[in-house]
């Protein structure tokens, strides 16, 4: 028979043993690193813009407005037309760096339209950025250039768009500029 000291350590003992050995399910389990999220290519824009209204030096950086003329856009489950009428109204710091808020309008081919408010950065090294700002054609691969779209639609068979998040990839040419589309899932 044992001793009621010696029952208490043996007890302690078979207690701390078991917080020390893992449970299935429990934090205590060697961690493994989530998995990022996947993308999925939802389609790419190509749309024309008019030549900056530069409005110069304002409180929070140089302020450009740049109209967007028209255009298209097509990915595997869409198509359409970029309406006329939308903007860019950007704030660029003196280094180059871009803050963009872009809203414009789709029309899809059997005349659903979605509205777009397409936020995003872009930057590269100032000299770089000094040539793009100024209507010149640069690698797209020197300048990040990414937004994050939230689209409105009434279409039942778009709600796709409305009820996932998105993010952009953008390159800018003198005339246009191309933004590719990602889903993430």
């Amino acid at each position: 028979m044992l001793d009621k000291v010696t029952f208490a350590f043996l007890v302690a003992v078979a207690s701390l043993a078991a917080l020390l050995v893992p449970r299935p399910g429990s934090t205590q389990e060697t961690p493994t690193m989530p998995q990022p999220p996947t993308l999925t290519f939802a389609f790419e824009m190509r749309a024309e813009v008019a030549e900056p209204v530069d409005l110069g030096e304002v409180t929070h950086g140089r302020r450009r407005i740049i109209e967007i003329l028209g255009g298209t856009f097509e990915g595997p489950d869409i198509k359409g037309r970029v309406v006329r009428g939308g903007a860019d109204w950007q704030m660029i710091q003196p280094d180059g760096f871009s803050e963009l808020d872009t809203r414009y309008a789709l029309e899809t081919d059997d005349g659903h339209v979605i509205y777009v408010q397409n936020f995003g950065i872009r930057h590269a090294p100032p000299e770089v950025m000094e040539r793009l700002n100024a209507g010149e054609t640069v690698d797209p691969s020197l300048v990040y250039f990414r937004t994050m779209p939230r689209f409105e639609t009434s279409a039942p068979d778009l709600q796709w768009l409305v009820r996932s998040v998105f993010i952009g990839t953008g390159e800018r040419y003198p005339d246009g500029v191309l933004i590719r589309f990602w889903r993430v899932e």
